[in-house]
């Protein structure tokens, strides 16, 4: 009586402390995931193995099932490029900090030289007789490359620097893996009365990796926040199933070109014409600025709905429409006609494909509303 009267006096209060936990153990699962131990997630000491294997605990632990018979893997192949070892750089006789005054062009294939430069433009010097490139850049962001050019590209934060690039000394080794292999991660909880209708909750739990054997991309935002809080649902769905079965899918290789996701909708696990609804959640740190849904103007019914439980509850600032884009893992599931959306968090910290991409900073503003949101989105679905 006491509870029931407390809520009644103060509901939101309650619902706030209904999910602190939720809160707790995003935080608690985005430092896991962006620490030393996984490496950036990537394509060096076995990050992405690691981090598949966490999900595939965390499902274990909550009580979720495979789909089939081979357990909660799906594993493929496919080239990377990768820079495992030497990652040292100087310009003018300066010594730059990999990752932070400099990276590497993914597709670069390694150098070992001393050479002077020769400037082609005001941010743009090379040296052709060694195969160098350095190009000065406002931002350094980084990404994934599956072949390696036959040249270096070395890209320069501007304020690293103190003058006109003119001489440099590199010492940079890259490897090309021909079959690097990674896997999905895929745990159901079956529906009660339909459980051959199908919700899906995705995201991306791969990210850049290292550069070099001291640099790595922590990736907070994109995508440890999203992974958090697709295992938050699951945790959630576990307790509280509903009438349609629920699949949840951590995809790897995102950042290689949708290559998981790719892989899984070229061989599902199951058909996908059963699937009712897609939800791919990718970069959910922040949301101070709301949030924006691609696909909204493919599936307007959907996105009215949506709209219709956020204006009755304000989980969110705005939800901002956005037609189709091929820029996460929903991608592919939309060309095959499944119904999908993507949300993103907006505002917030900015960091993106970048060393400042922590878990230390990542605000999680609208983390636990974007759960009441996802969650009475199915319900009313």
């Amino acid at each position: 009586m006491r509870r029931i009267f407390l809520y009644l006096l103060f509901p939101s209060f309650l619902s706030a402390s209904v999910f602190a936990q939720d809160l707790n153990y995003a935080e608690k699962t985005i430092a896991t995931l962006t620490s030393k131990a996984y490496w950036g997630r990537g394509y060096t000491n076995n990050g992405m193995a690691k981090a598949a294997d966490f999900i595939e605990d965390e499902f274990k632990s909550f009580g979720l099932k495979p789909i089939g018979t081979k357990g909660f893997k799906q594993s493929f192949s496919f080239p990377v490029n990768t820079f495992p070892a030497e990652m040292k750089l100087q310009v003018n006789g300066e010594v730059l900090k990999p990752g932070e005054d400099f990276i590497v062009h993914q597709a670069s294939k390694g150098v070992r030289a001393t050479a002077n430069l020769m400037e082609k433009d005001s941010v743009t010097f090379m040296n052709p007789q060694v195969g160098v490139v350095l190009s000065l850049q406002p931002k350094l962001t980084w990404s994934v490359a599956q072949k390696a050019m036959d040249y270096t590209i070395i890209e320069v934060d501007k304020k690293a620097i103190t003058s006109t690039p003119q001489t440099i000394s590199a010492n940079i080794s890259n490897e090309l893996i021909p079959n690097f292999t990674a896997a999905n991660v895929i745990g159901m909880v079956k529906g009660t009365t339909k459980p051959d209708s199908i919700l899906v909750f995705t995201a991306h739990y791969d990210h850049l990796g290292g550069m070099g054997n001291s640099t790595y991309f922590p990736g907070a935002n994109d995508n440890a926040s999203g992974v958090a809080l697709m295992l938050d649902l699951a945790r959630y769905y576990v307790k509280n199933p509903s009438k349609y079965s629920i699949v949840f899918i951590a995809f790897a290789a995102e950042e290689a070109g949708l290559l998981g996701s790719k892989y899984f909708t070229e061989n599902p696990l199951f058909p996908l014409s059963q699937i009712r609804f897609l939800w791919n959640l990718d970069l959910m740190g922040n949301g101070d600025a709301g949030a924006t849904v691609v696909n909204a103007t493919i599936h307007p019914k959907e996105f009215a709905l949506l709209q219709k439980i956020n204006d009755a509850n304000r989980y969110l600032v705005k939800i901002n429409p956005r037609g189709k884009a091929a820029n996460s893992d929903h991608y592919f599931f939309t060309e095959k006609g499944v119904p999908a959306f993507f949300m993103y968090t907006q505002g917030g910290v900015s960091a993106y494909h970048d060393v400042d991409d922590v878990a230390a900073t990542l605000p999680l503003t609208s983390y636990a509303n974007i759960f009441k949101l996802l969650v009475a989105f199915n319900q009313n679905l």
